[in-house]
């Protein structure tokens, strides 16, 4: 009766297919600590712009109770709106820069991935 015992512990990763299939998980589990680092920078990005925000509220709340007139009032008011919608603008173009950015590399890495992989598979099915 053959046991396991019999054969050298890593005589497996010998056969090919093994090896390829390690190949493979191993460009996974980079894959997916990329797309979390990729999601904690969104997050890392998301948070920082809201705090600014939140501090501009309460800056807004500050002047208005400071502002003694109707008219002293619309204009900070006006002024807040209209820094607001140009940080947002901002915001957003940041937001698509980071995943456009990050898009690129994850394709460049996949693509660099998948080429090392079969020229491995290549390499070990000429041997």
């Amino acid at each position: 009766m053959t046991t396991w015992t019999e054969y050298t512990p890593f005589g497996l990763f010998h056969l090919p297919a093994v090896a390829s299939t390690e190949q493979v998980f191993g460009a996974g589990v980079r894959f997916q600590t990329q797309v979390f680092r990729a999601v904690m920078r969104y997050q890392i990005e998301s948070l920082e712009f809201l705090k600014h925000r939140c501090e501009q509220d309460m800056k807004l709340m500050d002047d208005l109770t400071n502002s003694l007139e109707y008219k002293d009032a619309f204009d900070v008011v006006s002024n807040f709106a209209q820094n607001a919608s140009a940080e947002y603008a901002n915001e957003a173009g940041k937001m698509a820069m980071i995943g456009s950015r990050l898009a690129s590399q994850t394709a460049k890495r996949l693509s660099e991935e998948a080429k090392t992989t079969f020229e491995d598979m290549a390499a070990r099915s000429l041997a």
